[in-house]
């Protein structure tokens, strides 16, 4: 069937509702040459214990503290935390213009597994399973925490996306204030359900589910799309299904759904240059102020920084920096090589 949306072939802009900005799309841009830098493929971790690396079994941490023999996931402090409890309330405000705060929070790693040679791509669901129970015990435990308002629960997949070591892990940050993005994400869905009496995220995956051109995999508690805003080359949002806001209020089967596309989604981007694929994920979830938050809509997105091949990635500058998101390949062309790539 031919497309007669001549517009996708053209430089167009798109709007992402959660943030409330524009992302400019310029299609014909993927025939242009590429001369700049292109970087050294990623290459496959090596063996299941590395004497080594400061996160397997029994080693000694580069903080001095040595890691008990885990044999499941393992949740430590980091040892180098951008964030600290006990931090006094401080700072100053000089007439709106030299504004500071102090900022109290908690910082901790999560080790997926003691196999040093993993990845989500390469995890059984089961073994995912148990990472999603960890997050959702250790959002409930910083959640419960007065001084707590946001928990951000990220992984950086790769050398690439600034990760210091390749053992299977995560990072969660908890913030005495919700940081900017969600902060965003937060007035977005409020707006949406003031104006329209809906849920944006439901309404939105409802809508690619319908459509298809976007969709990389669903099952029948998650989905996964390359957003129609989407910046990065391979960009992807994980969903539930369901209305619900955070981890700790998903039901069992959604847990092993959720698992299932992560999974399924990081295999298929092992796939896409044949190399072990960079990332920086993370989950996006209601705010731990004691407050409702029925607006909310847990999800997590994806952003791989791969472009042309396994050594040439996108950066984020020049017009970037200085005026909005810019993007070559349409998030369709990107949905359909994904999904082709579903096993």
């Amino acid at each position: 069937m031919t497309d007669d949306r001549a517009w996708l072939q053209a430089p167009h802009r798109r709007y992402n509702p959660l943030l409330g900005e524009w992302v400019l799309v310029s299609p014909q841009r993927t025939a242009r040459p590429w001369q700049g830098e292109t970087g050294t493929a990623a290459s496959a971790v090596g063996p299941a214990y590395d004497p080594t690396c400061y996160l397997c079994p029994g080693n000694l941490r580069a903080g001095g503290e040595r890691n008990p023999a885990y044999d499941t996931t393992y949740v430590f402090e980091n040892d180098f935390a951008a964030l600290v409890p006990g931090v006094a309330a401080d700072g100053q405000d000089d007439a709106g213009l030299l504004v500071a705060e102090t900022e109290r929070g908690r910082a901790r790693v999560v080790c997926f597994s003691p196999r040093h040679d993993l990845s989500v791509a390469k995890m059984e669901t089961p073994a995912i399973r148990r990472v999603i129970d960890t997050w959702t015990a250790e959002y409930e435990t910083l959640a419960a925490d007065p001084a707590i308002r946001a928990v951000t629960i990220f992984e950086n997949r790769g050398a690439a996306m600034g990760a210091s070591n390749p053992h299977p892990h995560a990072q969660i940050w908890a913030n005495e204030r919700v940081p900017n993005v969600p902060a965003r994400e937060e007035t977005s869905l409020l707006t949406y359900v003031r104006e329209r009496g809906a849920c944006l995220l439901c309404a939105y995956v409802a809508r690619e589910l319908a459509l298809g051109e976007r969709t990389v995999f669903a099952n029948e508690h998650a989905a996964i799309v390359v957003p129609f805003w989407a910046v990065w080359p391979f960009e992807a949002l994980l969903v539930p299904r369901r209305h619900v806001a955070s981890l700790e209020r998903l039901a069992s089967e959604e847990r092993d759904a959720i698992a299932e596309a992560m999974h399924v989604l990081a295999a298929a981007y092992d796939r896409v240059f044949e190399v072990p694929f960079p990332y920086s994920m993370g989950f996006h979830q209601r705010p731990t102020d004691g407050e409702p938050h029925a607006e909310w809509h847990l999800h997590a997105h994806y952003f791989p920084p791969l472009l042309r091949s396994a050594t040439i990635r996108k950066y984020m500058v020049g017009y970037e920096l200085l005026a909005m998101p810019q993007r070559d390949i349409t998030p369709e062309l990107a949905a359909e090589r994904l999904r082709g790539l579903v096993q």
